[in-house]
C-alpha cells in the first residue's frame, strides 16, 4: 500500500486557488516543492503515493508524487503532478513542513463510487458541506 504525505496550502484559501497557482508553476515548467531532508520511507511514497493539501484545517485535494530530486542549496525536491484531484474532505489539524499519511486514512477521490455526485459540486461548496458535516 503506498504511503502519502500531508502539507499545508500555505496562502490559498481556496482549492481553486490551489488549482490556479499550480497551473501557473506548471506553464513555467515542472512543479516541485522543496524541503531540508529526504523523507525517510520516500521509496514508499515516489511514484505510489500521493501529496494531500490542507486548506482551512480539511484535506482537500491531492497531487501525485512523481518522483524526489535535487534542489538548490543542497535541498530536496518533491516533484508533484500539477493537476489537482479532488478528495471528500477530511478534517485535519494545521502542521509545518509534511507529515505522513497511510493508504488507510488517507479519503477517497470524488467522482469515483464513493464520491459519486459529489465531484460535481463546486469545490468551494463541498468544502462548505464538509464543514458542516453534511458529506
Amino acid at each position: 500500500m503506498p504511503l502519502h504525505l500531508t502539507k499545508v496550502a500555505f496562502g490559498a484559501a481556496s482549492v481553486d486557488l490551489l488549482a490556479e497557482r499550480l497551473r501557473a508553476r506548471a506553464a513555467a515548467g515542472p512543479v516541485f516543492l522543496t524541503t531540508r531532508y529526504l523523507p525517510k520511507r520516500h521509496e514508499e511514497v515516489a511514484g505510489q503515493g500521493s501529496l494531500y493539501w490542507i486548506i482551512k484545517h480539511q484535506l482537500v485535494a491531492r497531487s501525485p508524487i512523481l518522483r524526489f530530486g535535487e534542489a538548490e542549496g543542497g535541498r530536496v525536491a518533491i516533484h508533484i503532478d500539477p493537476e489537482l484531484r479532488l478528495v471528500l474532505a477530511l478534517p485535519r489539524r494545521a502542521h509545518q513542513g509534511w507529515r505522513y499519511l497511510e493508504a488507510g486514512d488517507a479519503p477517497v477521490d470524488l467522482g469515483g463510487a464513493a464520491g459519486e455526485g459529489i465531484a460535481a459540486l463546486p469545490p468551494a461548496l463541498a468544502a462548505e458541506l464538509s464543514a458542516l458535516a453534511l458529506l
